[in-house]
């Protein structure tokens, strides 16, 4: 099946073809909204087969030099290389890691121009931002998918807290990785948020810091990729397919382990700051210490 668009409410739009699912929103003149959308539609159609054409090579490990030509593919590629810092030796981390962030941040440059006041574009949970001088998002963070019900798809999602990103923070990209995510996790984390000038480059590193939240606990279920998704990008990688409830301590150490890595990529200026999560509890760059989620914190300060 063919790429599909369909006009949503408030100045949206919803792109799908395959496994990409995008929603786009812009405001500002309704001529230049009009002809961003359109853009950012044909530019969409183009996606899925320029990916597919390199996928072997998207599906990799990253080092050496780059032979990919697409410029979603480069894009994914660098924000992966420059997540594998020195004390990343031997990790193993395909483009991959970053393709949904780099499809949302290739779209969102339909956005980029005269006319349009803010947008952006949320690729399931990735997302790229363009804000002009004077404005902001807020952005919701949900943290653990394993409390979504139906009852709250009705009423109402109770957020964990909320973060506003403003321009001029240098924040143009927000993803999230996890082990209950729609990709896997070598790591235990129920979700880590980072933003970064980049979506590409949140993508990268979520999924770098989601891995590193981890603890040894033989009732961690683990799984080779490839038995759980047969065409797998991590191959034989164990993956995290069940996490029992874990002590206070576990918890921490797994919690510091993934905070180092964070802190450590937010020195290398790669990522602006970062939230992570483990069974309701949390750690953040911007926080003195682990603590307690409480829900609907707002976080704006935070990043």
């Amino acid at each position: 099946m063919g790429p599909t668009s369909h006009e949503l409410s408030q100045g949206r739009r919803h792109f799908q073809h395959g496994p990409i699912d995008i929603i786009a929103y812009a405001e500002g003149d309704p001529s230049s909204v009009a002809q961003a959308h359109e853009a950012a539609w044909q530019r969409f159609g183009q996606i899925l087969p320029e990916l597919v054409d390199e996928l072997a090579e998207l599906r990799k490990p990253v080092g050496g030099t780059v032979a990919l030509k697409g410029p979603i593919a480069q894009s994914m590629w660098q924000a992966c290389k420059d997540c594998l810092i020195d004390s990343d030796a031997g990790a193993f981390l395909t483009p991959m890691a970053a393709v949904a962030g780099s499809v949302a941040q290739d779209l969102s440059a339909c956005y980029q121009t005269s006319g349009i006041r803010r947008a952006w574009v949320n690729n399931g949970g990735d997302i790229a931002l363009h804000l002009t001088e004077d404005t902001a998002v807020s952005i919701g963070l949900f943290a653990d998918l394993a409390r979504l019900d139906q009852q709250q798809l009705k009423t109402g999602i109770q957020t964990d807290a909320v973060f506003k990103v403003q321009y001029g923070m240098g924040i143009a990209g927000v993803a999230t990785s996890g082990w209950r995510g729609r990709s896997f996790s070598l790591g235990i984390a129920d979700s880590v948020t980072v933003f970064a000038a980049s979506a590409s480059q949140a993508d990268a590193a979520a999924t770098m810091i989601a891995n590193a939240v981890n603890v040894a606990n033989a009732r961690i279920v683990r799984q080779p990729a490839n038995a759980v998704k047969d065409d797998s990008d991590l191959g034989q990688q164990l993956v995290t397919v069940s996490v029992p409830k874990l002590s206070q301590d576990e918890i921490y150490e797994a919690l510091e382990a993934g905070l180092k890595k964070a802190h450590t990529l937010k020195q290398n200026g790669l990522i602006c700051a970062s939230v992570l999560s483990c069974q309701g509890w949390f750690a953040s760059t911007e926080a003195a210490r682990v603590q307690r989620i409480s829900r609907g914190h707002d976080a704006s300060k935070d990043s």
